[in-house]
């Protein structure tokens, strides 16, 4: 019988500890590495759905997999091992305080704060005049502060090195790293005829070197468009197709649901389980232009227990 991934409390070799966050676990072994287990879990509006996406976990950690690989000229990255379809295995980095937040397009947190008269975001300039989804003359860095609970909380870089929460040199190099991957994922985005819209990055160290750590480029870390018809639609002022999980927050909010206090998370049926797993596939194939191949889930946590225990021993 196939099993998703809800709810695990592995415990492999030299564990020291573990975190479980909304959709990802990550554990500590020894002083120097974590193994990061992406969970079939799913959240929206700061919940976690009641059931889980069979094969999320493993299409956004391949996707985050194969996006590091592409990019690795540019930053070394934290990872050392993808010994499972659920599975990174990396090296544990001193992480910086903010997520760098980078936008080639007027949307979303922009959009409203825009329409809201505001023309300064987290230091930025924003041009007059612009409409919803339109392309910035050049992509804007909005870092976030990353918050232990509730949301993050935007910040100037004249804030992160005034409150010392980055020193100048190291934040400056992590803007020129950004711009350039974002440039890069824009790039092979292009070549699957989507439009990276935004994202962000986070970035951690070990002694003195800097290193991309987390998930890079999945749609649940970055905004797509599709690139096809996305002129007309603008010049009509129609939505914007996209290529994320807006989807689920959509469903979400028609059936009276968006985290707001007081609401009750809608049952889950099982068929609209069914079309979110088959877009993330989707989501997958389309951003990676690879067939998607479901890994075994016959038992999966012993699968992932199995192949976790011998890539730790590889690193010993």
């Amino acid at each position: 019988m196939s099993q998703a991934i809800k709810n695990a409390d592995f415990q492999f070799p030299n564990q020291k500890g573990v975190y479980h966050g909304k959709v990802r676990d990550v554990y500590t072994i020894g002083a120097n590495h974590l193994v990061m287990v992406a969970s079939d879990r799913i959240s929206a509006f700061d919940h976690i759905l009641p059931k889980e996406i069979p094969f999320k976990g493993q299409v956004l950690n391949q996707i985050a997999s194969i996006s590091l690989a592409a990019t690795v000229d540019i930053v070394p990255n934290w990872v050392l091992a993808v010994p499972d379809e659920n599975v990174t295995v990396g090296r544990r980095c001193e992480t910086f305080k903010v997520e760098m937040v980078i936008r080639g397009y007027l949307c979303g947190h922009a959009w409203r704060e825009y329409k809201l008269g505001k023309r300064i975001l987290c230091g930025v300039v924003m041009p007059e005049g612009m409409k919803e989804n339109e392309r910035f003359p050049e992509p804007i860095i909005t870092p976030a502060t990353k918050a232990e609970e509730g949301h993050d909380e935007d910040i100037s870089r004249g804030e992160i090195i005034l409150q010392k929460v980055i020193s100048e040199t190291d934040y400056l190099q992590l803007e020129g790293y950004t711009r350039k991957l974002f440039q890069r994922g824009t790039e092979i985005a292009a070549e699957r005829d989507l439009i990276l819209v935004d994202t962000k990055y986070e970035f951690g160290k070990v002694g003195d070197t800097i290193y991309l750590i987390d998930e890079i480029h999945t749609p649940d870390s970055s905004r797509y468009f599709y690139a096809k018809g996305f002129q007309e639609r603008q010049d009509k002022g129609e939505k914007q197709k996209q290529l994320s999980k807006e989807f689920v927050r959509e469903w979400l909010i028609e059936e009276g649901f968006q985290g707001l206090e007081g609401q009750q998370m809608p049952e889950i049926p099982d068929d609209f389980v069914q079309l979110v797993s088959d877009r993330y596939i989707e989501l997958y194939e389309k951003i990676t232009g690879k067939t998607f191949i479901k890994a075994d889930t016959t038992d999966v946590f012993d699968r992932i227990n199995k192949n976790v225990t011998a890539a730790l021993k590889q690193l010993n």
